[in-house]
């Protein structure tokens, strides 16, 4: 054997060994996700990864889940409506965005509803025109028309929606 071969056969030796998960008993897990679920508002496809991640599957996975929403450290509503202001607030998504997040993560039409409750009309068309202008005065293109239309894709692109982004960039971009 190689120096080589030797090296290659310790790595993977050592990489099995990390992939090898101790598992906890469902008192540990439970304590785990109770302290995962208050630094922080989980959604259940979020618990339920770390709930199989920690070994815990079947009768013992659906009981813990059931006990952090009994006892209030898991709510889908309150996860979507404090996902759906955090998004809007720090990183400017848009309601299509912000949205389309949320399904990836399973949550209800019912809960979509009432985070999109928590995005005010006007604080919405406020941002929608913050972005356009702040993103308008880095632009280098000349042309009034291509000007529009990267400002218009960019804004599409953070998530707001295409007739209220193309009516905002035409009303704050005159012709020059």
């Amino acid at each position: 054997m190689t120096l080589n071969s030797v090296k290659r056969h310790v790595q993977t030796v050592e990489n099995l060994e990390k992939k090898q998960k101790k598992y906890v008993s469902k008192e540990e897990a439970l304590a785990k996700l109770q302290a995962y679920c208050a630094y922080q508002d989980r959604c259940h496809q979020e618990v339920r990864s770390k709930l199989l991640d920690l070994g815990i599957y079947g009768d013992d996975l659906e009981e813990i889940i059931a006990d952090l929403i009994t006892e209030n450290f898991l709510n889908e509503e309150r996860f979507a409506r404090s996902f759906a202001r955090g998004k809007f607030r720090i990183k400017q998504w848009g309601r299509v965005r912000i949205q389309r997040e949320l399904k990836q993560r399973n949550i209800s039409a019912y809960c979509l509803r009432k985070a999109m409750e928590e995005i005010e009309d006007v604080d919405y068309a406020t941002t929608l025109e913050q972005i356009i202008l702040k993103k308008n005065k880095h632009l280098r293109a000349s042309n009034t028309y291509t000007r529009r239309a990267k400002l218009a894709t960019y804004a599409i692109n953070k998530g707001y929606e295409s007739p209220l982004v193309w009516e905002s960039v035409k009303r704050l971009i005159q012709d020059e």
